[in-house]
């Protein structure tokens, strides 16, 4: 039961630092679809696309949120894309297609993004670095532990983050109560001194 519980453990944490996403839709004629995704800083992204055959131009596009191109493929037909971040940032994947509205030229697009530790290629890292299988698990092992530690990381640093920013704005909130209460209370001063200066000069009472 102890070991069931380990695995389900492990796989809550993958899911947490790591993710792929495949999805496969049908782009029309001049016509844009993106995918958005969140990433924590300095995690590697790739992605895999294959588009099919047609008479018109569709273009890859991946973007962040400041505007900056982290990979631009003209006419994509198929490939491959990788990027690291460099912050907390949200990357969008979009593709874009020519031809005249109306001209009923579809084309089946897939795309596949992977984040995290699902990202790295350890096949390749087990024949560059002639790994024994034993040393390649321990690397992964390490590679996720460091992700997990890095997550935890970030979710610490963002839970103070909203600590201060809940105590900033309670102090705010304090500091406007009290102006409005001293406010009301001036208010309330002036207009009883405004009204016995009226009823005064009324001859309702006696100065």
């Amino acid at each position: 039961m102890a070991n069931v519980e380990k695995v389900f453990l492990v796989v809550f944490l993958v899911s947490l630092i790591s993710s792929i996403h495949s999805i496969s839709f049908t782009l029309t004629a001049q016509s844009k679809k993106c995918l958005r995704e969140e990433v924590h800083k300095n995690v590697l992204v790739t992605g895999e696309y294959k588009v099919s055959e047609a008479p018109i131009k569709t273009h890859l596009t991946v973007i962040d949120t400041n505007g900056h191109v982290l990979y631009k493929k003209d006419d994509a037909q198929k490939g491959k894309f990788a990027f690291t971040t460099d912050e907390y940032d949200m990357f969008e994947v979009c593709f874009h297609s020519e031809g005249s509205h109306g001209q009923g030229i579809d084309r089946e697009i897939f795309l596949e993004v992977k984040t995290g530790v699902e990202a790295k290629n350890y096949d390749d890292l087990q024949k560059t670095e002639k790994l024994k299988p034993m040393e390649l698990e321990l690397k992964k092992l390490e590679d996720l532990s460091e992700a997990i530690v890095n997550d935890f990381a970030y979710m610490r640093a963002r839970e103070e983050q909203m600590r201060d920013t809940n105590e900033s704005t309670s102090d705010r909130v304090l500091y406007f109560s009290i102006f409005s209460m001293l406010c009301l209370i001036g208010l309330a001063i002036w207009q009883i001194f405004y009204l016995r200066r009226f009823f005064v000069a009324k001859k309702l009472i006696e100065n």
